[in-house]
């Protein structure tokens, strides 16, 4: 793998500024560079991330078994349908968003896609509140569930409008936007979502409300935050005379990537939610016990899939500035800087995967009562697959930015027929483990292939994120096993070049230098602080 140029290094290969067209028209925003991105949305999102986390404690803790499973099918059909019912047309704006707008054309993209997305959702809700008993028998199993679907259909309404509006903010790169409106989004779901099932209903239905009213409270606010970073210069065309001028040439370019973010959005969710679906449509049983056991497998996946739902983000917020990279031609640092986001966030991912395994047992047994002790038996299985799930999302970026999404379909394809063959052999014996098993050998397969997809087109992984993946096994072995491998690891990252390059190194090192000056500032602004930090640097905070 080339390292990372010395010049590049020394601007701060995370840093935007320098890589500015000069020639673009003038805008009335400004860019945050990835850097500050990361530090903005790791912020936030660590906050919301446990704000969410004491939303499913309390999910588990007052929903029933088979209320949290309903709860669980009908999250997993409007993550599902959300992209489907718009043909994925948002997903396109962190791509073409910067195409446009050097083009001037930036406006007439937004207010065309939100005219079809429009169009096509109510279209969607339509049909759905036209057949009821169809939908909950597709979502749940059941038809007995019809009464939830005007629910679910309404939410699925709020929810795309949602996604519109923080696709925007992200393909704009204002991620203090984006960040903030996740932020509310699941601080509100948690807080809306806690009083409803306190003091209207305990049931699945007052989860739903609550996810749909979280997302158009959030439409509201980003709204009116991102109506000063779209208004032009007083001599540019007024929205009139551009809006709807030239349609072909928007959807000339939007139409085809969007057909391969439909495929893609299509394959992610169907692979995310398939193994639900099995349980629900394949294995021998009675509707509620089958519901029982997808809220069992739910109590598995709440901290895991907190984790995935970082490594989406981020991967949304990755992709403007890569593509960013690759339209000026700088390719060798595109591919460094994903090998080494990459490496970074799979350490990371392995260390708190760690930590939550110490820490299961007393989640489960205190937090969720004693209920789910199926749950806890395939946790490790799950933290598994979900940090190679993690690290396909943001892999996928660099597929994405050379324009070879048919790749990452086909890659997803694979993995989600080897989910459902998988499920089809072990779910009759094995049930729950056995929905398990077939998602991490979905998920290994999947992400395979997206790196040698990736290799092909230019991206230059090291042997040191190979390694890193590869011990996502030992998270199943329990976490002493992984205490074990994190150790290793943390020496041979210590005392050689076996997972970080020389120019990775500095990097962090830089990084965490800039971390500890800031830490400083504010540590002299609070006497209290300052001695606490000074406490835990050994009195050389200061100096340092």
């Amino acid at each position: 793998m080339p390292e990372a140029p010395t010049e590049q290094f020394e601007r701060d290969p995370l840093a935007e500024g320098d890589l500015c067209n000069s020639e673009a028209p003038p805008i009335a925003w400004r860019a945050d560079s990835l850097a500050n991105s990361v530090a903005i949305l790791l912020t936030l999102t660590a906050v919301q991330r446990l704000v969410g986390f004491v939303r499913a404690i309390l999910f588990c803790r007052w929903l029933k078994e088979d209320q949290l499973g309903l709860w669980d099918m009908a999250f997993g059909f409007l993550m599902l349908a959300g992209p489907f019912v718009v043909l994925a047309v948002p997903g396109t704006f962190g791509r073409y968003a910067e195409y446009f707008r050097e083009r001037g054309r930036l406006r007439a993209m937004m207010f065309q896609a939100a005219v079809v997305c429009a169009a096509l959702t109510a279209l969607a809700v339509t049909i759905i509140l036209l057949r009821p008993d169809w939908f909950s028998e597709l979502i749940f199993g059941d038809p007995a569930w019809s009464r939830l679907i005007p629910t679910v259909a309404v939410s699925l309404l709020f929810i795309v409008a949602y996604n519109y509006w923080l696709s925007l903010a992200t393909s704009l790169r204002r991620v203090r936007v984006a960040a903030i409106m996740e932020f509310f989004n699941g601080v509100l779901f948690a807080v809306i979502g806690v009083a409803l099932l306190q003091f209207w209903r305990c049931d699945a239905q007052a989860a739903i409300v609550a996810y749909g009213c979280a997302g158009i409270l959030c439409v509201i606010g980003g709204s009116t935050a991102l109506r000063g970073a779209l208004r032009e210069k007083s001599n540019s065309p007024t929205l009139a005379e551009t809006a709807f001028a030239k349609p072909e040439s928007v959807w000339r370019k939007l139409a085809p990537f969007a057909a391969w973010m439909l495929a893609i959005s299509l394959l992610t969710n169907l692979f995310g939610i398939a193994d639900r679906y099995m349980i629900l449509h394949f294995t021998p049983g009675e509707p509620d016990a089958l519901l029982a056991i997808v809220g069992q497998y739910h109590s598995a996946r709440v901290v895991p899939l907190l984790l995935v739902s970082i490594a989406s983000t981020l991967s949304a917020m990755l992709l403007p500035h890569l593509s960013r990279d690759w339209e000026s031609g700088d390719n060798d640092r595109a591919s460094w800087r994903l090998n080494a986001f990459l490496k970074l966030f799979v350490l990371g991912l392995l260390i708190v995967s760690t930590v939550i395994l110490f820490a299961a047992p007393l989640v489960f047994q205190t937090a969720f009562r004693g209920k789910f002790a199926a749950g806890l038996s395939v946790l490790p299985w799950t933290l598994a697959y979900c940090v190679w799930l993690s690290a396909a999302l943001l892999a996928q970026q660099y597929l994405w930015c050379v324009e070879k999404a048919g790749w990452v379909a086909l890659a997803m394809l694979v993995g989600l027929a080897v989910n459902v063959i998988v499920n089809i052999l072990l779910l009759p014996t094995y049930k729950l483990q056995g929905a398990v098993l077939a998602a991490t050998a979905a998920n290994l397969t999947t992400l395979t292939l997206i790196l040698l997809f990736s290799r092909a087109k230019g991206f230059k992984f090291d042997r040191g994120l190979i390694a890193l993946l590869a011990a996502a096994p030992a998270l199943a072995l329990g976490p002493w096993s992984a205490t074990a491998v994190l150790i290793v690891y943390a020496w041979a990252a210590l005392r050689g070049k076996a997972l970080f390059t020389e120019s990775e190194r500095e990097l962090i090192a830089a990084q965490l230098a800039k971390a500890l000056k800031l830490a400083d500032r504010l540590a002299s602004k609070s006497p209290f602080l300052k001695k606490m930090l000074d406490r835990f640097g050994g009195g050389k905070l200061s100096a340092t």
